[in-house]
């Protein structure tokens, strides 16, 4: 895939965003980066945000997302040792 152009870049981060807002509403502490099972309520905004875009950039995106994740739990004093599964 060529690198996008600014239409298919705006496409991209809006599906991007939708999702994450999905995954905010239903699911606020899922990681895209875990094994987990998605939420269904965002599946099909899933396959949106693949589908528009490139496949490294999800996969960027997804990371990023679980990392801002991460740092907020830090932020506000998060002791992974003391979390119980």
């Amino acid at each position: 895939m060529s690198f996008p152009d600014k239409d298919a870049r705006a496409k991209c981060w809006t599906a991007r965003d939708e999702y994450w807002a999905c995954l905010d509403k239903h699911a606020p502490d899922y990681q895209c980066t875990s094994q987990a099972p998605e939420p269904k309520e965002c599946i099909q905004l899933r396959k949106l945000y693949q589908q528009g875009c490139p496949s490294q950039w999800v996969k960027h995106f997804d990371r990023k997302r679980t990392y801002d994740q991460f740092k907020q739990k830090m932020a506000k004093g998060y002791e992974p040792l003391n979390e119980t599964k």
